[in-house]
């Protein structure tokens, strides 16, 4: 279904090299409009963008040896430039903390420099084994934001602050609703001291990963000497942060709303919010008034699209914004216009209406609006039925099987790696709320004072 959804809705298509995808024009436009929302709440939280080269030397992945470690598996390498064979192994970014940190060595001199707050938007690889459109390729498209700051507490506020960033734009305008967290040390990012997640639930049950935030604290500052003179004149090592979001979010808009029919698009990254139908368009007056409804809707910001092909029926083409998972279909035939109304119908519930032609672009963002509203409710009310508080092993297997456990956890790695093992769940994050409901961890019976999210994943 998922794939079938991807490659019907015109979303990208495959590349002669395995894992990698070409986006077609209408998921490139929901990339670009997450892109947007994204990018406009960094600035507004005080980033920059810079763009980093995408070739990193094979000795700057080595300074750090925890990094390294965690993607050397899935590192790409150029090893010949023309015809010469290189001195010295070139790595494909598969994230670009190593040269980030390179460059903030160099930039990086007094307290009078700090806080620097950088973000790039960039493709990234990784050679992955399995791969689907979307949720896991060998290059995808990201955001990626590294900081530094003179002192441990604005590293851990910065990495707080982006994480609720993430949380505020994918509920609120993804319509995803979220479990928010810290990861376990198992489950951190490699050379991370503490690592944050958002965790979405798809239909199915299981989880992915929406977004994470890193404080690396001074584990990559050391190694790569990031200093900068403090007030006294004294060196000091800076602290340093990284978080990311990609195109996965696609794949996760997808399957958290998408049904039989296809995508359901949220309104506010949907290439087009509304589309136009004119029915009987042969008929006199009806293209034109089409043509003025689209041009009063399209002044007031809405991103709407006027069908007139002439050769597809109107049945066609509701299968195929259907399809396509357009908010809102408008429908103006003679009828609609003798009554001065358009009808309508919503992606998200299939209720029917119209619209009268009087502030009619008002009544379509009033319908756009309660559309994000219950977009947002339904996939709250399926998280919530698929979420259970569980007390034993045994039920922890049952539960992962449709969705999330909440479980108390020793804390210990023994016991992620026995529920992998068995069940094929990972933790997928401590929530802040840490009080407990129980006194022993539902793995080894043992005391536990940790709540835990248990799911499988993608």
């Amino acid at each position: 279904w998922y794939t079938d959804v991807v490659k019907m809705g015109d979303l990208m298509d495959y590349t002669p090299v395995r894992g990698c995808m070409a986006l077609k024009p209408y998921g490139n436009r929901i990339w670009e409009l997450i892109r947007e929302g994204m990018d406009k709440r960094f600035v507004e939280t005080g980033h920059e963008n810079v763009s980093m080269p995408m070739l990193i030397p094979e000795s700057l992945l080595l300074k750090e040896a925890e990094h390294v470690e965690g993607f050397a598996p899935e590192v790409a390498w150029v090893t010949q430039g023309g015809g010469e064979v290189l001195p010295e192994r070139l790595a494909i970014r598969p994230t670009s903390e190593t040269m980030f940190c390179t460059m903030f060595a160099q930039w990086v001199q007094s307290w009078r420099d700090l806080p620097m707050k950088y973000n790039q938007w960039c493709s990234v690889m990784r050679w992955e084994k399995t791969t689907r459109p979307f949720l896991r390729t060998a290059e995808f498209w990201w955001q990626e934001g590294h900081t530094v700051h003179a002192t441990s507490e604005e590293a851990q506020e910065e990495t707080l602050l982006m994480l609720e960033v993430y949380r505020e734009f994918i509920e609120d305008v993804l319509c995803i609703p979220l479990f928010v967290g810290r990861k376990s040390d198992k489950e951190k990012f490699a050379g991370a001291r503490a690592t944050y997640s958002v965790e979405a639930m798809m239909q199915d049950g299981k989880a992915l990963q929406a977004g994470t935030t890193h404080n690396f604290g001074t584990n990559f500052s050391v190694p790569f000497e990031v200093q900068y003179q403090n007030k006294e004149g004294v060196l000091e090592y800076c602290h340093e942060t990284s978080w990311g979001v990609s195109t996965r979010l696609i794949g996760a808009i997808i399957m958290a709303h998408g049904d039989e029919r296809g995508l359901k698009l949220p309104p506010g990254i949907a290439p087009f919010q509304a589309v136009i139908l004119p029915i009987a368009a042969h008929k006199g007056g009806v293209m034109e008034k089409a043509q003025e409804i689209f041009d009063a809707l399209k002044l007031s910001g809405i991103r709407v699209k006027l069908d007139d092909r002439d050769n597809v029926s109107p049945g066609w083409k509701f299968n195929e914004w259907e399809l396509k998972g357009v908010p809102l279909r408008l429908e103006l035939g003679p009828r609609d216009i003798e009554n001065g109304v358009v009808s309508y119908m919503r992606r998200d519930t299939f209720e029917k209406g119209t619209l009268p032609f009087e502030n009619l672009a008002q009544g379509v963002k009033d319908l756009l609006e309660d559309i994000t509203a219950t977009m947002f409710r339904v996939a709250d009310e399926f998280r919530l039925s698929r979420t259970k508080d569980i007390f034993t092993f045994e039920e922890l297997g049952e539960q992962v099987q449709s969705g999330y456990a909440r479980a108390m956890w020793c804390g210990q790695r023994a016991c992620e790696d026995r529920i992998k093992d068995e069940f094929s769940a990972t933790s997928r994050n401590m929530p802040f709320d840490q009080t407990p409901f129980h006194d022993k961890c539902a793995c080894c019976g043992q005391p536990a004072d940790k709540v835990m999210y248990f799911a499988k994943a993608y």
